[in-house]
């Protein structure tokens, strides 16, 4: 027998829990069904649900050992952690505020940590919880599930080639509409925590989708973001926290080259827009242009030539794509494969981890606890930046 700690490095599955996730909520089934998709995780434990009632049905409907439903993530933790078949990682798929107690929990027990995004409400949280990853020596992976897709994988290969020049330019932009009336007022589970200060932190649209499309934005370019200006406004009439966001951002200058600079729309009060994530990156030598409703192609245009469509599998597709790339061209992948993709690396690293290796793969690659820093840094500066009136502001 061994713990759940110490693990050998066989082939089974990675036993794993979750923390949230239970009936009601949309964002557990869709880590449950990307955890599952490869067969690299069995989900043997959960704390799904603040209600223990809940918590103890959602159990029984997932077919969780009633022993192994537990009604606290505290109580998880300590449990798992002396359990000889305990779980070595942890999703944890609850409103932002819970994100840095219950992860905090499972690093310190000594669990690898599958983490939703943002990584907490505020900064001072997200901090301690980057040093204590580290301290801990765990995988900690932050699911900005966008950067598992092919052609954003294709996209970041092609930049990072020089095959756009020096960058110039970035625009990514995220508008929904689902949040055009108070929905938050009639109950709505998923309006209601996002829309509260208290369970979702200081920000609205920009910590529930402008922290995706920043995600993406330096995941692309490798930029790093020097200054931002934001004009935040809570359009709906008594909404406490921003449902529309145009920043406006400075990167820091690389080589002698001047900095690149960019813009992010984010907004959840836009008719006519499901998710419209999209992404623009413009360089010397050329431009792509990536859409999240249409995932398998990314055009190119090389400065004087014309424009050219890169597909999944198809022509113009390089290595990384190919890596995550799962059916043949012509069979549209999405939402749950680019989801699945990052529980595929993160299971890499974990893997790495049960032979005590010091390092997984050179290319594994997934959202780290620094990139939540660096997402939660981001909300916070666009609050400060807006309340001066959209005052250039350091992240």
């Amino acid at each position: 027998m061994v713990s759940g700690r110490q693990v050998e490095s066989g082939s089974g599955p990675i036993r794993y829990g979750m923390v949230g996730g239970g009936q009601g909520a949309f964002i557990g089934g869709v880590h449950r069904i990307a955890a599952r998709m490869d067969g690299e995780f069995q989900l043997v434990a959960g704390a799904l649900s603040s209600s223990p009632e809940k918590a103890k049905a959602s159990a029984a409907e997932l077919g969780l050992d009633s022993e192994r439903s537990y009604g606290s993530f505290q109580e998880m933790a300590k449990a798992e952690a002396k359990r000889p078949d305990g779980i070595e990682a942890v999703a944890i798929v609850t409103p932002n505020h819970m994100h840095y107690p219950a992860a905090r929990a499972f690093l310190e027990a000594g669990i690898h940590v599958i983490c939703d995004k943002p990584l907490t409400s505020n900064l001072a949280d997200a901090k301690k919880l980057a040093a204590l990853a580290e301290k801990s020596g765990k995988v900690f992976v932050l699911t900005h599930n966008y950067t598992g897709y092919p052609m954003v994988r294709q996209a970041r290969e092609m930049v990072f080639k020089g095959q756009l020049g020096d960058i110039r330019v970035v625009q990514a932009e995220y508008p929904q509409d689902w949040l055009t009336e108070p929905i938050e007022q009639s109950g709505q589970k998923q309006a209601s925590w996002r829309t509260d200060p208290k369970q979702s932190g200081v920000g609205g649209s920009t910590g529930d989708i402008g922290t995706h499309a920043y995600n993406l934005a330096r995941f692309v370019t490798g930029l790093e973001l020097d200054s931002l200006s934001a004009d935040l406004d809570s359009f709906v009439a008594g909404r406490l926290l921003d449902d529309n966001a145009h920043v406006m951002l400075r990167f820091k200058s690389k080589k002698n080259e001047p900095p690149a600079k960019g813009m992010i729309w984010a907004s959840q009060v836009a008719p006519g827009h499901e998710n419209g994530l999209k992404l623009r990156v413009y360089g010397t030598k050329g431009g792509i242009e990536w859409v999240q409703a249409d995932p398998n192609y990314l055009w190119f245009t090389p400065f004087g030539q014309p424009k050219q469509l890169i597909t999944r599998a198809g022509a113009g597709a390089g290595a990384a794509a190919s890596r995550v790339t799962r059916v043949p061209s012509g069979h549209p992948e999405g939402y749950l494969e680019g989801f699945a993709n990052i529980y595929q690396e993160a299971a890499r690293a974990i893997r790495a981890a049960r032979r005590k290796v010091p390092k997984p793969p050179k290319d594994v690659l997934f959202p780290t606890v620094q990139d939540g820093v660096e997402g939660v840094a981001f909300v916070e500066a666009c609050v400060r930046s807006s309340k001066k009136n959209a005052a250039w502001t350091k992240l």
